[in-house]
């Protein structure tokens, strides 16, 4: 619910009506620099009359004047409670909070119906319904104060004798507040003068409804209101006047001299990328897990990597992402995203965009096979049809690995040994999961590993035509309805170096967007690996699903014994050799990542096998240019 506020005027009447009247909306900004349409307001008489928006604490009823351009006037009663108890209390103490001055401005409470945008930065509410009026001390509009007080509750003790004769309100000036412009004092008097003028018609037609003179109040309060506005309309001569000649004397403003924007700089450290997080791991290793020690440890890269210390340091308080003093930088993300940036752009997985991502352990429903149509004849049954679906769900699967150092190299803190470490991670993960991905021999183990995408996928002979393969890779996608849009193709370094080289007779590259580390044919995106071999695959990746947890896991160990074996014996047996790390001064630094994916259509993966390309050498010697 919104809220908008403007001028409270207190009304003269007798203790057992204790009535306000004002203006609660009028088209002028706010503080905030929104803007209220009065026009375009509704509302449905009675509303309730409510303290600071508290709907727990009403104290009165509101009614409302049908809206004119200059605002919407309102009238509202708090009444009189006998009984004792905490209503009667918390009405006494409204009234007396307006009385005294302490609430000086109302504020209604709306639900925007239609809005568009100021170009000062603010809202304007086109079309709003008001659902509650609110009394509140700090009025958000510069003219929302108490501007008339008069002979507030007297009517049982009688009149003020010190203020006896005397028809004009009392003027209240609020400290501290900025002085309003000629403008400003032309719409707050408009305003106020169209509040009086209801009261007036208020007055007026009640008595004539019932059929009655006014009575003394009445009488009383119709002359002070009256007098009022004369007042307000000689005092708007002058304000208009005054407006006028300023107007006259205005001088044409010069436009600032507009500077270029300074451009957002960012400092990071002159270091490769992933050099964080392999501090934060060999820090670890030095000091045997000790997070306090590996903290202080890392205190030596405090100029190239502070967040290393602040990642291993220990919280001594609760903190939380949005306190920028300490606990922001404890987040590890910063340093486990340092490396999978840096890993990510080594795999196919990450050069190739698109892939299908879903959670772990949800299911995803596809569609497995479309319903049957044809044409019907007039007067003749129409064939029922049905759709078939599936549900895929992606298991957790993780791919980890084990790298042996010896002592020494880890407490080296030259670069050297931590671009031995990173190269190592790096090439060893994504080197894995390229081959895992696409080798057609690999098939699935339930509960250890996905199938690679190419396995169970159609296949073909290649042959020394690229642009023939190509073809016949997309002409399966289309054939089978799969898009070619988005499609990419994967194939080893070395065939993707020999297209680069490739010239036509006149010496012109044949494939100008192609290099040793991919790019395009025809358009389709190529992407190499030497995971590919002599494979040439084509897939869709929309069509594949992909689970990836997207960060890297780091245990270290000095007191274990493994297997040195790419491949150890699952489970050891008694010829199973085993070397502890403690004895021999090494340690072990475990790196895992939980990944999963699946091909969800057949056809979305086609490849070619035995494509070797040959060099530019055995091709046929391109015409010189010059004719010799």
């Amino acid at each position: 619910m919104n809220r908008a506020y403007a001028l409270l005027t207190v009304k003269a009447l007798d203790a057992e009506r204790r009535t306000i009247t004002g203006i609660a909306s009028t088209p002028e900004p706010d503080r905030m620099g929104d803007v209220v349409e009065p026009l375009g307001i509704t509302y449905k008489n009675p509303l309730p009359l409510l303290l600071y928006h508290d709907t727990k604490k009403p104290v009165g009823t509101v009614t409302f004047a049908t809206p004119t351009a200059e605002g919407l006037a309102f009238e509202a009663t708090l009444p009189t409670v006998a009984e004792p108890g905490a209503l009667r209390e918390r009405i006494d103490e409204a009234w007396q909070s307006i009385k005294a001055g302490l609430l000086a401005g109302v504020s209604v409470g709306f639900r925007a119906l239609e809005h568009s945008a100021l170009a000062t930065g603010g809202l304007r509410f086109l079309k709003t319904e008001i659902l509650e009026l609110s009394l509140v001390a700090i009025p958000a509009n510069a003219a929302a104060t108490i501007h008339s007080i008069k002979s507030l509750d007297l009517a049982a003790s009688g009149p003020d004798p010190s203020r006896a004769g005397d028809l004009h309100p009392i003027v209240r000036v609020t400290k501290g507040t900025l002085p309003m412009t000629t403008t400003e004092q032309i719409t707050a008097l408009e305003n106020k003068r169209a509040a009086h003028v209801a009261r007036l018609n208020a007055i007026q037609t009640k008595c004539a409804e019932d059929g009655r003179s006014k009575d003394d109040a009445e009488r009383a309060e119709f002359t002070t209101l009256s007098t009022d506005v004369k007042t307000i309309d000689a005092e708007l001569v002058d304000a208009r006047e005054m407006d006028r000649l300023n107007i006259t004397k205005a001088v044409a403003v010069t436009p600032p001299t507009v500077t270029k924007a300074t451009p957002l700089i960012t400092v990071q450290a002159n270091v490769p990328k992933g050099t964080a997080f392999v501090r934060a791991a060999c820090a670890m290793l030095v000091c045997k897990g000790n997070t306090y020690e590996a903290a202080e440890y890392a205190r030596r890269w405090a100029d190239s990597t502070p967040e290393v210390s602040l990642y291993l340091k220990a919280a001594v308080a609760a903190g939380n992402t949005t306190d920028t003093t300490w606990a922001a930088p404890l987040v590890n993300q910063t340093i486990v995203n340092d490396f999978i940036e840096l890993l990510r752009p080594a795999t196919i997985m990450g050069k190739i965009p698109n892939w299908r991502n879903v959670p772990f352990m949800c299911k995803v429903p596809s569609q497995t096979a479309g319903g049957t149509y044809g044409w019907v004849g007039e007067a003749k049954p129409k064939p029922l049809t049905k759709l078939a679906f599936s549900a895929e769900t992606l298991a957790i699967t993780k791919v980890a690995g084990i790298v042996v150092l010896t002592e020494e190299l880890v407490r080296l803190s030259n670069p050297s040994a931590e671009a031995l470490v990173r190269a190592d991670m790096v090439a060893g993960i994504a080197q894995f999961l390229d081959a895992q991905l696409i080798d057609p021999a690999v098939a699935a183990v339930t509960g250890v590993n996905p199938a690679s995408i190419t396995n169970g996928a159609g296949t073909a002979a290649g042959t020394a035509d690229p642009l023939a393969d190509v073809l016949t890779i997309l002409r399966v996608f289309a054939t089978n309805n799969i898009p070619i849009n988005g499609a990419a193709l994967i194939m080893s370094e070395g065939n993707g170096l020999a297209l680069a080289f490739r010239r036509n007779a006149g010496g012109d590259r044949l494939f100008p967007e192609m290099t040793a580390a991919g790019g395009t044919i025809e358009g389709i995106n190529v992407v190499t690996s030497q995971a590919a071999g002599t494979n040439v695959i084509g897939v869709q990746p929309s069509y594949v699903l992909m689970a990836d947890e997207g960060g890297v896991t780091i245990d270290v160990s000095r007191e274990a014994s493994l297997q040195m074996d790419s491949a150890p014996a699952s489970p050891a047996d008694a010829t199973t050799v085993t070397i502890s790390l403690w004895q021999h001064n090494l340690v072990g630094l475990r790196a895992e990542r939980f990944i999963n994916w699946k091909r969800i259509n057949t056809n979305a993966v086609y490849y070619l096998t035995a494509v070797n390309y040959p060099a530019p050498s055995a091709l046929e010697a391109p015409a010189r240019r010059d004719g010799k």
